[in-house]
């Protein structure tokens, strides 16, 4: 293997492990500097996601109760790529969000907003041959965190992204165009500026079905300087 194929991601791209604006980074960040262990094989061997079978309307998130969730809904799709803007080819790609009041449909969560019982909030779809993926889903609300003051979450959705192996996951989020809150976030913010904006999915007017449902285009970009910002 190359060292490319394993080149290390460069400061200025993700999220600092320390930001203290986002209050329980300070709880968990190291306290002294990363031990650097040379890649090997082990990142893409053993368990292989390739064969992982996806069940029907894993990819539609509004077909997989008994009745249609509450909201907005939207199409979320993408392509995965590398930095050079090549496809990335049967990525398997997880989504997780709350529904449309800013409720995760969890135990831990507790906000006072009602549980949709025709939303769970959780999807998979591979990409194809061409790096393309798509979801239907339902456009999450905001909701509080406490993390200070008057505290609300911008409308997101969670993106996991797993390679040919559980090791290479990446786990990353994706914001609305120009949302009020964005300016207001601590985890947005963490990001540093010049990367905030590849978070952000771009409305997509083309792709929107007429009187059925809003479209949003989100690119993921694995490394590079137009690296995707992760986790």
């Amino acid at each position: 293997m190359t060292e490319k194929t394993y080149r290390r991601p460069t400061a200025g791209d993700h999220p600092p492990n320390l930001s203290p604006d986002y209050k329980s980074t300070p709880l968990r960040a190291p306290s002294q500097a990363a031990v650097v262990l040379p890649h090997s094989l082990s990142e893409i061997t053993g368990p292989l996601l390739h064969g992982e079978r996806l069940d029907a309307n894993e990819n539609d998130l509004t077909r997989q109760r008994m009745g249609e969730p509450l909201g907005e809904r939207i199409i979320v799709h993408g392509r995965v790529l590398d930095e050079d803007g090549k496809a990335i080819p049967d990525a398997l790609v997880e989504i997780w969000q709350c529904n449309a009041a800013g409720r995760y449909h969890h135990p831990g969560d507790q906000h006072d907003a009602p549980i949709d019982p025709n939303f769970y909030g959780g999807g998979r779809a591979r990409a194809d041959g061409e790096g393309h993926y798509r979801f239907v889903t339902i456009k999450p609300g905001a909701y509080p965190w406490k993390n200070h003051h008057n505290a609300w979450r911008p409308a997101h959705i969670h993106f996991s992204l797993f390679g040919p192996a559980f090791a290479t996951r990446l786990i990353t989020q994706m914001y609305f165009p120009n949302d009020p809150l964005l300016a207001f976030d601590p985890i947005y913010n963490s990001v540093p500026a010049g990367a905030r904006e590849r978070l952000q999915a771009a409305f997509d007017m083309a792709t929107t079905q007429p009187e059925w449902a809003l479209a949003y285009r989100f690119d993921i970009v694995l490394r590079g300087r137009n690296a995707t910002p992760m986790e």
